[in-house]
Protein backbone atom coordinates (compact mmCIF):
# COMPACT_ATOMS: atom_id res chain seq x y z
CA UNK A 1 0.00 0.00 0.00
CA UNK A 2 1.80 3.45 -1.01
CA UNK A 3 2.36 5.83 2.02
CA UNK A 4 1.24 9.32 2.43
CA UNK A 5 4.10 11.75 1.03
CA UNK A 6 5.12 14.61 3.51
CA UNK A 7 4.64 17.97 2.19
CA UNK A 8 5.93 19.96 4.49
CA UNK A 9 8.42 19.02 7.44
CA UNK A 10 6.64 19.49 10.76
CA UNK A 11 8.09 21.37 13.79
CA UNK A 12 7.90 19.16 17.14
CA UNK A 13 8.70 20.28 20.19
CA UNK A 14 9.64 16.90 22.74
CA UNK A 15 8.36 16.22 26.28
CA UNK A 16 10.54 14.19 28.81
CA UNK A 17 9.90 13.17 32.63
CA UNK A 18 11.96 12.69 35.14
CA UNK A 19 10.46 10.43 37.94
CA UNK A 20 11.54 8.81 41.66
CA UNK A 21 12.99 5.67 39.46
CA UNK A 22 14.51 8.00 36.72
CA UNK A 23 16.99 10.47 36.12
CA UNK A 24 17.87 13.97 34.93
CA UNK A 25 21.08 12.32 32.74
CA UNK A 26 18.82 9.14 31.41
CA UNK A 27 15.76 11.34 30.49
CA UNK A 28 18.75 13.96 28.34
CA UNK A 29 20.09 10.90 26.66
CA UNK A 30 16.55 9.07 25.58
CA UNK A 31 15.48 12.42 24.32
CA UNK A 32 18.15 12.66 22.57
CA UNK A 33 17.33 9.15 21.18
CA UNK A 34 13.46 10.80 20.57
CA UNK A 35 14.99 13.53 18.31
CA UNK A 36 17.26 11.28 16.34
CA UNK A 37 13.93 9.38 15.79
CA UNK A 38 11.77 12.74 14.62
CA UNK A 39 14.31 13.61 12.41
CA UNK A 40 14.41 10.02 10.44
CA UNK A 41 10.59 10.02 10.56
CA UNK A 42 11.02 13.78 8.85
CA UNK A 43 10.91 16.68 11.20
CA UNK A 44 12.25 18.99 12.58
CA UNK A 45 12.85 19.54 16.55
CA UNK A 46 12.35 23.15 17.58
CA UNK A 47 12.21 22.52 21.28
CA UNK A 48 12.44 20.36 24.53
CA UNK A 49 10.36 20.52 27.89
CA UNK A 50 11.28 18.21 30.55
CA UNK A 51 9.46 18.21 34.49
CA UNK A 52 10.28 16.16 37.67
CA UNK A 53 6.92 14.28 38.85
CA UNK A 54 6.37 11.82 41.22
CA UNK A 55 4.31 9.53 39.03
CA UNK A 56 2.12 10.61 35.77
CA UNK A 57 -0.82 12.56 35.96
CA UNK A 58 -4.13 10.13 34.66
CA UNK A 59 -5.57 12.53 33.07
CA UNK A 60 -2.98 14.69 31.43
CA UNK A 61 0.50 12.88 32.14
CA UNK A 62 2.02 16.59 33.21
CA UNK A 63 -0.25 18.15 35.19
CA UNK A 64 -2.98 21.01 33.74
CA UNK A 65 -1.06 23.52 34.62
CA UNK A 66 2.40 22.23 32.89
CA UNK A 67 0.24 21.23 30.00
CA UNK A 68 -0.83 24.96 29.72
CA UNK A 69 2.91 26.17 29.57
CA UNK A 70 3.90 23.78 27.54
CA UNK A 71 0.80 25.25 24.98
CA UNK A 72 2.49 28.62 25.58
CA UNK A 73 5.81 27.17 24.63
CA UNK A 74 4.39 25.72 21.36
CA UNK A 75 2.58 28.57 20.31
CA UNK A 76 5.94 30.39 20.65
CA UNK A 77 7.60 27.98 18.80
CA UNK A 78 5.18 27.80 15.93
CA UNK A 79 4.86 23.73 16.61
CA UNK A 80 3.04 21.62 14.72
CA UNK A 81 2.97 18.44 17.47
CA UNK A 82 4.31 17.47 21.04
CA UNK A 83 5.77 14.13 20.89
CA UNK A 84 5.92 12.16 24.62
CA UNK A 85 9.36 10.35 25.30
CA UNK A 86 6.24 7.97 27.56
CA UNK A 87 3.68 6.02 26.49
CA UNK A 88 0.45 8.31 26.49
CA UNK A 89 -2.88 6.60 27.38
CA UNK A 90 -6.00 7.67 24.57
CA UNK A 91 -7.28 9.63 27.26
CA UNK A 92 -4.34 11.57 28.05
CA UNK A 93 -3.76 11.72 24.41
CA UNK A 94 -7.14 13.59 24.36
CA UNK A 95 -7.09 16.04 26.95
CA UNK A 96 -3.60 17.08 25.74
CA UNK A 97 -4.55 17.66 22.51
CA UNK A 98 -7.37 19.95 23.65
CA UNK A 99 -5.02 21.58 26.02
CA UNK A 100 -2.60 21.75 23.61
CA UNK A 101 -4.47 22.74 20.70
CA UNK A 102 -2.46 20.64 18.07
CA UNK A 103 -1.37 17.27 18.06
CA UNK A 104 0.50 14.91 20.75
CA UNK A 105 1.64 11.83 20.23
CA UNK A 106 4.07 9.54 21.90
CA UNK A 107 7.26 7.82 21.15
CA UNK A 108 5.32 4.44 20.01
CA UNK A 109 3.60 6.86 17.60
CA UNK A 110 6.86 7.83 15.79
CA UNK A 111 8.52 4.79 15.88
CA UNK A 112 5.72 2.90 14.35
CA UNK A 113 5.36 5.54 11.54
CA UNK A 114 9.59 5.01 10.57
CA UNK A 115 8.25 1.37 10.65
CA UNK A 116 5.21 2.52 8.06
CA UNK A 117 8.08 4.38 5.69
CA UNK A 118 10.62 1.95 5.89
CA UNK A 119 8.04 -1.69 5.23
CA UNK A 120 8.93 -2.89 1.69
CA UNK A 121 8.19 -6.69 1.38
CA UNK A 122 4.60 -8.15 1.79
CA UNK A 123 5.21 -9.66 5.27
CA UNK A 124 6.82 -6.26 6.64
CA UNK A 125 3.74 -4.10 5.33
CA UNK A 126 1.26 -6.38 6.95
CA UNK A 127 3.01 -6.58 10.28
CA UNK A 128 3.56 -3.03 10.27
CA UNK A 129 -0.03 -2.42 9.24
CA UNK A 130 -1.61 -4.53 12.16
CA UNK A 131 0.89 -2.83 14.66
CA UNK A 132 -0.51 0.07 13.55
CA UNK A 133 -3.80 -0.56 13.68
CA UNK A 134 -3.94 -2.25 17.69
CA UNK A 135 -2.69 1.14 18.79
CA UNK A 136 -5.28 2.97 16.93
CA UNK A 137 -7.46 1.03 18.14
CA UNK A 138 -8.12 2.33 21.86
CA UNK A 139 -7.90 6.18 20.65
CA UNK A 140 -10.78 5.74 17.93
CA UNK A 141 -13.33 6.31 21.15
CA UNK A 142 -14.81 10.06 21.20
CA UNK A 143 -13.03 10.95 18.05
CA UNK A 144 -15.33 9.99 15.07
CA UNK A 145 -14.36 12.11 12.16
CA UNK A 146 -11.62 14.42 13.36
CA UNK A 147 -9.46 10.85 12.87
CA UNK A 148 -9.88 12.29 9.10
CA UNK A 149 -5.80 12.20 8.94
CA UNK A 150 -4.75 11.81 5.35
CA UNK A 151 -2.70 15.01 5.50
CA UNK A 152 0.03 12.75 6.89
CA UNK A 153 2.42 13.50 9.49
CA UNK A 154 4.27 11.76 12.23
CA UNK A 155 2.21 8.71 13.31
CA UNK A 156 -0.54 9.15 11.16
CA UNK A 157 1.18 7.87 7.74
CA UNK A 158 1.07 4.57 6.70
CA UNK A 159 -0.89 1.21 5.95
CA UNK A 160 -4.02 1.87 6.86
CA UNK A 161 -4.92 5.16 6.76
CA UNK A 162 -8.44 4.85 5.18
CA UNK A 163 -9.62 3.06 7.82
CA UNK A 164 -9.58 5.44 10.35
CA UNK A 165 -12.87 7.03 9.07
CA UNK A 166 -14.73 3.64 9.41
CA UNK A 167 -15.33 1.72 12.61
CA UNK A 168 -14.32 -0.36 15.06
CA UNK A 169 -15.67 -3.35 14.14
CA UNK A 170 -14.25 -2.67 10.01
CA UNK A 171 -11.04 -1.96 11.60
CA UNK A 172 -10.97 -5.42 13.99
CA UNK A 173 -11.81 -7.08 10.71
CA UNK A 174 -8.69 -5.88 9.02
CA UNK A 175 -7.32 -6.81 11.41
CA UNK A 176 -8.17 -10.50 11.09
CA UNK A 177 -7.35 -10.33 7.58
CA UNK A 178 -3.89 -9.63 8.18
CA UNK A 179 -3.64 -11.87 10.95
CA UNK A 180 -4.20 -14.44 8.80
CA UNK A 181 -1.95 -13.22 6.18
CA UNK A 182 0.66 -13.47 8.22
CA UNK A 183 -0.07 -16.60 9.72
CA UNK A 184 0.23 -18.06 5.58
CA UNK A 185 3.44 -16.21 5.78
CA UNK A 186 4.89 -17.66 9.04
CA UNK A 187 4.42 -21.36 7.62
CA UNK A 188 6.14 -20.24 4.72
CA UNK A 189 9.08 -18.91 6.53
CA UNK A 190 8.86 -22.23 9.16
CA UNK A 191 8.82 -24.42 6.18
CA UNK A 192 12.60 -22.53 5.09
CA UNK A 193 13.32 -22.69 8.30
CA UNK A 194 12.80 -27.25 8.38
CA UNK A 195 14.46 -26.84 5.00
CA UNK A 196 17.64 -25.46 6.58
CA UNK A 197 17.82 -27.42 9.21
CA UNK A 198 17.49 -30.37 6.98
CA UNK A 199 20.71 -29.55 5.45
CA UNK A 200 22.48 -29.35 8.77
CA UNK A 201 23.44 -25.91 8.10
CA UNK A 202 24.45 -23.76 10.96
CA UNK A 203 22.52 -20.48 10.92
CA UNK A 204 23.04 -17.43 12.70
CA UNK A 205 21.24 -13.62 13.68
CA UNK A 206 22.83 -10.58 13.88
CA UNK A 207 21.19 -8.59 16.31
CA UNK A 208 21.71 -5.17 18.43
CA UNK A 209 20.63 -1.69 18.54
CA UNK A 210 19.47 -0.04 15.45
CA UNK A 211 22.02 1.92 13.82
CA UNK A 212 24.42 -0.18 15.62
CA UNK A 213 26.07 -1.68 12.03
CA UNK A 214 24.30 -5.03 11.64
CA UNK A 215 23.80 -4.50 7.90
CA UNK A 216 27.25 -3.18 7.15
CA UNK A 217 28.36 -5.89 9.42
CA UNK A 218 26.35 -8.29 7.23
CA UNK A 219 27.75 -6.81 4.01
CA UNK A 220 30.87 -6.82 4.86
CA UNK A 221 31.49 -10.61 6.17
CA UNK A 222 28.86 -11.74 2.82
CA UNK A 223 29.00 -8.87 0.46
CA UNK A 224 25.48 -8.52 0.61
CA UNK A 225 24.64 -5.48 -0.65
CA UNK A 226 21.95 -4.86 2.33
CA UNK A 227 20.93 -0.74 2.50
CA UNK A 228 23.18 0.74 4.56
CA UNK A 229 22.27 4.51 6.08
CA UNK A 230 22.42 6.35 9.01
CA UNK A 231 18.79 6.35 9.81
CA UNK A 232 17.31 4.97 12.59
CA UNK A 233 15.65 1.26 11.15
CA UNK A 234 16.63 1.79 7.77
CA UNK A 235 16.04 -2.00 6.85
CA UNK A 236 13.44 -3.75 8.72
CA UNK A 237 13.04 -6.77 6.18
CA UNK A 238 15.32 -9.76 7.19
CA UNK A 239 17.95 -10.63 4.86
CA UNK A 240 19.87 -13.84 5.06
CA UNK A 241 23.59 -14.93 3.03
CA UNK A 242 25.74 -17.87 3.10
CA UNK A 243 29.48 -17.82 4.56
CA UNK A 244 32.19 -19.88 4.71
CA UNK A 245 34.03 -19.72 8.07
CA UNK A 246 37.92 -20.12 7.95
CA UNK A 247 37.24 -24.40 9.56
CA UNK A 248 35.87 -24.68 6.03
CA UNK A 249 31.83 -25.05 7.08
CA UNK A 250 29.03 -22.76 5.36
CA UNK A 251 27.06 -20.85 7.80
CA UNK A 252 23.90 -18.60 7.35
CA UNK A 253 23.97 -14.86 8.18
CA UNK A 254 20.91 -13.38 8.83
CA UNK A 255 19.99 -9.97 9.34
CA UNK A 256 17.37 -8.49 11.49
CA UNK A 257 15.19 -5.63 12.58
CA UNK A 258 16.93 -3.14 14.91
CA UNK A 259 15.78 -2.80 18.55
CA UNK A 260 15.31 0.21 20.68
CA UNK A 261 15.11 1.35 24.80
CA UNK A 262 10.73 1.30 24.82
CA UNK A 263 10.03 -0.61 21.60
CA UNK A 264 6.51 -0.65 21.14
CA UNK A 265 5.12 -3.85 22.28
CA UNK A 266 2.44 -3.59 19.29
CA UNK A 267 5.93 -4.09 17.14
CA UNK A 268 7.35 -7.17 18.94
CA UNK A 269 4.07 -9.40 18.89
CA UNK A 270 3.48 -8.30 15.01
CA UNK A 271 7.09 -9.03 14.07
CA UNK A 272 7.15 -12.21 16.25
CA UNK A 273 7.05 -14.62 13.58
CA UNK A 274 10.03 -12.58 11.60
CA UNK A 275 12.14 -12.70 14.94
CA UNK A 276 11.57 -16.41 15.29
CA UNK A 277 14.60 -16.24 13.17
CA UNK A 278 16.45 -14.81 16.18
CA UNK A 279 14.86 -17.57 18.46
CA UNK A 280 15.64 -20.38 16.42
CA UNK A 281 19.45 -19.34 15.41
CA UNK A 282 22.27 -21.60 16.75
CA UNK A 283 24.48 -18.47 17.45
CA UNK A 284 23.27 -14.71 17.76
CA UNK A 285 26.12 -11.89 16.67
CA UNK A 286 25.05 -9.06 19.28
CA UNK A 287 26.14 -6.08 17.46
CA UNK A 288 26.77 -3.22 19.78
CA UNK A 289 28.01 0.19 18.69
CA UNK A 290 31.20 1.01 20.44
CA UNK A 291 31.20 4.54 20.23
CA UNK A 292 27.94 5.26 21.29
CA UNK A 293 27.36 7.12 24.17
CA UNK A 294 26.01 4.56 26.54
CA UNK A 295 26.40 1.27 25.02
CA UNK A 296 25.70 -0.46 28.33
CA UNK A 297 21.95 0.65 28.58
CA UNK A 298 21.99 -0.35 24.83
CA UNK A 299 23.07 -3.75 25.20
CA UNK A 300 20.50 -4.13 28.14
CA UNK A 301 17.93 -3.07 25.87
CA UNK A 302 18.33 -5.78 23.04
CA UNK A 303 18.82 -8.13 26.27
CA UNK A 304 15.10 -7.29 27.30
CA UNK A 305 13.58 -8.03 23.98
CA UNK A 306 15.84 -11.44 23.42
CA UNK A 307 14.37 -12.34 26.79
CA UNK A 308 10.87 -11.08 25.77
CA UNK A 309 10.58 -13.45 22.44
CA UNK A 310 12.29 -16.12 24.28
CA UNK A 311 15.54 -16.35 22.64
CA UNK A 312 17.73 -15.16 26.51
CA UNK A 313 19.30 -18.95 25.80
CA UNK A 314 20.56 -19.08 22.38
CA UNK A 315 24.50 -18.72 22.50
CA UNK A 316 25.34 -15.16 21.85
CA UNK A 317 28.69 -13.60 21.12
CA UNK A 318 29.13 -9.59 21.46
CA UNK A 319 30.67 -8.06 18.42
CA UNK A 320 31.71 -4.20 19.04
CA UNK A 321 31.42 -2.13 16.32
CA UNK A 322 33.05 0.90 15.18
CA UNK A 323 36.50 0.17 16.60
CA UNK A 324 37.78 2.40 14.27
CA UNK A 325 35.75 5.76 15.47
CA UNK A 326 38.27 5.37 18.81
CA UNK A 327 39.31 4.11 21.76
CA UNK A 328 35.96 3.31 23.49
CA UNK A 329 34.97 0.03 21.58
CA UNK A 330 38.06 -1.93 22.54
CA UNK A 331 37.61 -0.50 26.32
CA UNK A 332 34.29 -1.52 25.95
CA UNK A 333 34.95 -5.26 24.73
CA UNK A 334 37.83 -6.02 27.54
CA UNK A 335 34.81 -5.20 29.82
CA UNK A 336 33.16 -8.05 28.14
CA UNK A 337 35.37 -11.10 28.23
CA UNK A 338 34.94 -13.10 25.07
CA UNK A 339 33.90 -10.34 22.85
CA UNK A 340 35.25 -9.47 19.57
CA UNK A 341 36.11 -5.96 18.39
CA UNK A 342 35.91 -4.81 15.11
CA UNK A 343 35.27 -2.04 12.30
CA UNK A 344 33.11 -3.02 9.48
CA UNK A 345 34.31 0.02 7.56
CA UNK A 346 37.57 -1.05 7.15
CA UNK A 347 37.40 -4.63 7.97
CA UNK A 348 39.41 -4.77 11.04
CA UNK A 349 38.76 -7.64 13.48
CA UNK A 350 36.72 -9.47 10.96
CA UNK A 351 39.20 -12.32 10.70
CA UNK A 352 39.60 -13.14 14.19
CA UNK A 353 35.06 -12.54 14.34
CA UNK A 354 35.30 -15.35 12.14
CA UNK A 355 37.15 -17.65 14.19
CA UNK A 356 35.25 -16.78 17.09
CA UNK A 357 31.79 -17.72 15.11
CA UNK A 358 33.32 -21.32 14.08
CA UNK A 359 34.92 -22.03 17.74
CA UNK A 360 31.61 -21.02 19.48
CA UNK A 361 29.54 -22.96 16.91
CA UNK A 362 31.81 -25.70 17.03
CA UNK A 363 31.64 -25.79 21.20
CA UNK A 364 27.96 -26.54 20.27
CA UNK A 365 28.65 -29.64 18.62
CA UNK A 366 30.46 -32.69 19.79
CA UNK A 367 33.02 -35.45 18.28
CA UNK A 368 31.61 -38.53 17.81
CA UNK A 369 33.20 -41.98 16.78
CA UNK A 370 31.08 -43.70 14.46
CA UNK A 371 31.79 -47.44 13.30
CA UNK A 372 30.55 -47.39 9.34
CA UNK A 373 30.67 -51.49 7.67
CA UNK A 374 32.15 -51.30 3.99
CA UNK A 375 28.34 -52.07 2.62
CA UNK A 376 27.00 -49.39 3.66
CA UNK A 377 28.66 -46.87 1.25
CA UNK A 378 25.39 -44.55 1.41
CA UNK A 379 25.78 -43.94 5.23
CA UNK A 380 29.74 -43.22 5.40
CA UNK A 381 28.62 -40.20 2.09
CA UNK A 382 25.76 -38.84 4.66
CA UNK A 383 28.22 -38.44 7.66
CA UNK A 384 30.80 -36.65 4.82
CA UNK A 385 28.06 -34.44 3.87
CA UNK A 386 26.03 -33.27 7.43
CA UNK A 387 29.15 -33.31 9.76
CA UNK A 388 32.86 -32.42 10.06
CA UNK A 389 35.30 -35.30 9.42
CA UNK A 390 37.71 -34.80 11.77
CA UNK A 391 39.83 -38.86 11.48
CA UNK A 392 38.59 -41.77 9.05
CA UNK A 393 40.71 -45.24 9.32
CA UNK A 394 39.33 -48.49 8.18
CA UNK A 395 39.36 -51.51 10.37
CA UNK A 396 38.61 -55.22 9.87
CA UNK A 397 35.53 -54.92 7.70
CA UNK A 398 34.27 -51.38 8.78
CA UNK A 399 35.63 -47.98 8.31
CA UNK A 400 36.15 -46.44 11.57
CA UNK A 401 35.25 -42.11 11.40
CA UNK A 402 35.51 -39.30 13.93
CA UNK A 403 33.16 -36.61 13.19
CA UNK A 404 31.78 -33.61 14.34
CA UNK A 405 27.71 -33.66 14.46
CA UNK A 406 24.67 -31.69 16.25
CA UNK A 407 22.65 -32.85 18.11
CA UNK A 408 20.09 -33.56 15.33
CA UNK A 409 23.09 -35.66 13.44
CA UNK A 410 23.79 -37.63 16.38
CA UNK A 411 20.33 -39.46 16.93
CA UNK A 412 20.70 -39.72 12.92
CA UNK A 413 23.03 -41.67 13.04
CA UNK A 414 23.25 -43.60 16.46
CA UNK A 415 23.10 -46.67 15.42
CA UNK A 416 27.09 -46.43 13.97
CA UNK A 417 28.02 -44.52 17.49
CA UNK A 418 30.78 -46.18 19.46
CA UNK A 419 32.09 -44.09 21.80
CA UNK A 420 31.05 -40.83 22.61
CA UNK A 421 33.89 -37.83 24.00
CA UNK A 422 33.50 -34.27 24.61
Amino acid sequence: MTLIERTFRERIVLVGVVFGWSSLAVVENDLDELAALVSTAGADVVGRVIQRRDQPDPATFLGRGKAQELRELSEAKDADTVVFDDELSPAQQRNLEHILGRTAIDRTAVILDIFAQNARTQEGKAQVEVALLRYRLPRLRGRGISLSQQAGGIGTRGPGETQLEVDRRLLLRRVGRLEADLRRLSGTRRTQRKARQRSRQHTISLVGYTNAGKSSLLNRLTGAGVLVGKRLFSTLDPRTRRLALPGGETVLVSDTVGFVRKLPHQLVEAFRSTLDEVREADLLLHVVDGSAPEPEAQIEAVELVLNEIGASGVPELLVVNKADAGPAARALAERHPGSVAVSALTGDGLEELMRAMGDRLRASDRVVELVVPFERGDVLAAIHREGEVVGETHGEGATVVQVVLDEAGRARFEEFAASTRA
